[in-house]
């Protein structure tokens, strides 16, 4: 007797994602995550987080949380998200996130989070000495998805495992507790150039806001001068650019200043070395930099005048959180049942 192919996901497409209220927003959040945001809003629903749940799995300021959560939000609004169209808001405000992970911590196996790469990576030869908090981040992440039953996350690469962590979780709980494609199973969503940008000093690491270097990052509220200065000090070689992208191949630093250059004038690599190839430094640094300032300014100008008025950006996120818990609070009245937990 053959066993009938069980039925797919039925319900909406819905896209989530997150990202950390830790400070100092850069070039790479932005094309990495912000600008894919904003298209992602005109071809599905779509639901954006500030996940200060997460913030907290490591050392934190308290006093600047708040601040810090009100910047993410504001740089969503001012790279072009549309509060009216997306849903923006903070993840404490949101029970659904808390209480899902629990039970998904019921649901996910020691091993399937002890091979989570991103945990030894951040934790090193400390592990120990990590917070339980940092070594279930991704269970967490899990919660974040399903609590809206999102079937598409933007990701990078060094995303994707834990991605994968959470269709494992949403099968395992569709399986232990018989209820078929309950969950969905998320699928990744990668698109276009700039998913990765590097360090601007050290091509093998990825521009983030925790290098102690500011040199090594494009801050989203950096000056044209600032900017300028910079991609001029950026680590490059002698070189001058190649005229394809087969030329690139070990030249990490090269690739990610002709990567970050084709991601904001919305080119193509070999576009891009179609004009610059053959080349020098000199003149392309200078040509990134005008770019980039063109493009960042709008965004840190309109920040700054969102976080003047904290009172209607506040009212975005009360907004917002509203609207998150109209979709996650019937999901998870529906998760208590099929768990068997008491009933509110």
């Amino acid at each position: 007797m053959t066993t009938a192919p069980m039925p797919a996901y039925a319900g909406p497409s819905r896209v989530f994602s997150g990202m950390q209220p830790t400070g100092g927003l850069h070039l790479g959040n932005y094309l990495g995550a912000l600008v894919k945001f904003v298209r992602l809003q005109h071809e599905h629903e779509c639901i954006y987080c500030v996940v200060d749940l997460h913030a907290i799995t490591i050392e934190h300021d308290p006093k600047a949380l708040q601040q810090q959560c009100r910047e993410v939000a504001a740089a969503y609004i001012a790279a072009g998200v549309d509060p009216k169209k997306a849903i923006i808001f903070v993840q404490s405000a949101v029970p659904a996130h808390a209480e899902l992970a629990w039970i998904f911590n019921c649901v996910a196996r020691m091993g399937w989070l002890e091979r989570m790469t991103q945990f030894k990576d951040k934790a090193g030869k400390n592990a120990e000495r990590m917070s339980v908090g940092l070594f279930d981040y991704p269970v967490l992440q899990a919660a974040d998805i399903l609590a809206y039953k999102a079937t598409h996350v933007p990701v990078g690469e060094d995303q994707k495992q834990h991605l994968e962590l959470s269709r494992d979780i949403a099968a395992r709980f569709n399986s232990d507790y018989n209820a078929p494609n309950f969950f969905p199973l998320p699928e990744p969503l990668i698109q276009g150039p700039g998913a990765r940008i590097m360090s601007l000093r050290d091509g093998s690491k990825k521009m983030s806001k925790s290098d102690p270097s500011d040199q090594s990052r494009i801050n989203l509220t950096d000056d044209a001068d600032a900017i300028a200065n910079k991609f001029k000090r950026a680590t490059t070689d002698p070189l001058p650019l190649p005229e394809t992208a087969e030329g690139l191949k070990g030249r990490p630093e090269v690739e990610n200043l002709v990567g970050i250059y084709a991601a904001l004038a919305d080119l193509s690599v070999d576009q891009v070395l179609g004009e610059w190839g053959g080349k020098g430094f000199g003149a392309f640094k200078p040509a990134l930099a005008d770019i980039a300032a063109q493009k960042l300014a709008p965004i840190a100008g309109e920040m700054r005048r969102l976080l003047v008025d904290r009172t209607a950006l506040d009212e975005i996120l009360r907004d917002g959180a509203a609207r998150a818990d109209a979709i996650s609070a019937p999901m998870m009245s529906q998760v208590r049942d099929i768990v068997g937990l008491w009933r509110r």
